[in-house]
């Protein structure tokens, strides 16, 4: 066996694992469909380095060139696919496909030029350089977030495409790539051929894969931190972002405010109505969170009935607009399944972070003033004082309130 054919048997074995690779990241997430597309690709790859091993064993092998030249091409193209469905960009099936004819036809005509001829190697590798570059064009197109490994897939793609181009150089430097296609797999051109292409084609798989776990492993973690029932952050990701935002207020010397908010005689909506009621009134508030946030907050559900919305940029005076626009719109929400003479109403408390102040103490400051909002009857707004008022922490609310 040649060294070229051993390079292609280790290939074949490669893709094969490959495909096995993109196939367990689709089965891990359904939603996948970029690695399962990858995954069809490497199984086509298979097919090309498996006809490429039988044509040293063929009588005529012209027809077998075509087609492995055609195979491999189409392995591109469904590997673009793959990319179009990770970057949410639309695949270019058409310009593919028409592209694959044209180049397919192209091959299949230059077969009666000289074997060593510039132009017939080029029309064999210069495809494949243009697959590769729409390859870097939908990463190009689709990378909004300007991720690093985004950029790095891109110019690994544009390296790849240089080296298609660079072989018909490669071969002349090496002695050409065979007096007849049978004995291509002998050639020095041959075992370097291949073994590029080996390198490029592992690269880009094992990039596509990490980009693709990673982005599995954040989604899995963003959901573990989402409530079911609201849709908002849970309490632990409501905490956790908070923290992240405290810190960049900080440095930025930027304000931030809390609203704490529970709904008002929650249980007896449960008794009276159902639970169903109950959670279709979670489940309206909630949205309503969402949709009267302003730009930047974070949003959670972090009790039974209890919310938070943390402001970064809002200072105290804002944080308690926001507070009483939201309690009088929500308060004159109809909510279904409920009667529409029933109107729920949310109590209020907002804090604004003070210097040197934990995200902790704001908490409970926010907390303390809530519980005064409730105190004095519920539908209230209260805002909590300063926490260097208080030696505690606990941040007594002030005595202004919003109108119940």
């Amino acid at each position: 066996m040649s060294g070229a054919s051993f390079i292609l048997s280790i290939n074949i074995a490669v893709a094969g694992l490959l495909a096995a690779a993109f196939m367990a990241v689709a089965a891990y997430d359904g939603r996948r469909l970029a690695a399962r597309w990858m995954a069809a690709a490497y199984l086509i790859g298979m097919g090309y380095y498996g006809v490429e091993l039988a044509i040293p064993t063929l009588h005529d092998a012209i027809p077998a060139v075509v087609v492995a030249f055609a195979v491999l091409l189409v392995a591109t193209a469904v590997f673009n696919a793959g990319l179009a469905a990770k970057y949410a960009v639309r695949t270019p099936w058409l310009i593919m496909l028409a592209f694959v004819a044209a180049a397919t036809v192209t091959v299949a005509t230059v077969q009666d030029l000289p074997r060593q001829s510039p132009a017939r190697m080029m029309a064999y590798q210069f495809p494949y350089a243009v697959m590769q570059l729409i390859g870097l064009a939908i990463v190009w197109v689709g990378n909004r977030k300007r991720d690093p490994l985004a950029r790095l897939l891109m110019t690994v793609l544009a390296l790849s495409a240089a080296q298609f181009v660079s072989k018909p150089f490669l071969a002349a430097a090496l002695g050409g790539w065979g007096a007849d296609p049978q004995s291509y797999n002998g050639t020095v051109y041959a075992m370097v051929s291949q073994s590029l292409g080996t390198v490029f084609a592992v690269a880009i798989a094992l990039l596509i894969l990490v980009i693709l776990v990673r982005d599995a492993l954040g989604e899995a973690s963003a959901r573990s931190e989402i409530d079911a029932l609201s849709g908002l952050l849970n309490r632990g990701g409501f905490e956790r972002q908070a923290e992240t935002v405290l810190l960049r207020a900080a440095r930025h010397g930027m304000p931030v405010s809390l609203v704490l908010t529970d709904l008002d005689h929650f249980k007896a909506v449960n008794d009276t109505y159902g639970h169903a009621s109950g959670d279709r009134v979670i489940e309206s508030f909630a949205a309503f969170l969402r949709e009267t946030g302003v730009s930047g907050h974070i949003a959670g559900r972090i009790g039974g009935e209890e919310f938070a919305v943390l402001l970064p940029g809002t200072n105290l005076a804002a944080a308690r607009l926001f507070a009483e626009g939201a309690r009088s719109s929500f308060g004159a929400l109809p909510i279904d399944p409920l009667p529409l003479s029933h109107r729920c109403t949310a109590s209020f408390g907002v804090a604004e972070l003070q210097p040197l102040e934990s995200f902790r103490d704001m908490m409970r400051r926010a907390d303390a003033a809530l519980y005064e909002a409730k105190k004095a009857g519920r539908d209230q707004v209260r805002i909590a004082g300063e926490a260097s008022a208080f030696p505690n922490g606990n941040g007594a609310p002030r005595s202004v309130s919003g109108t119940g």
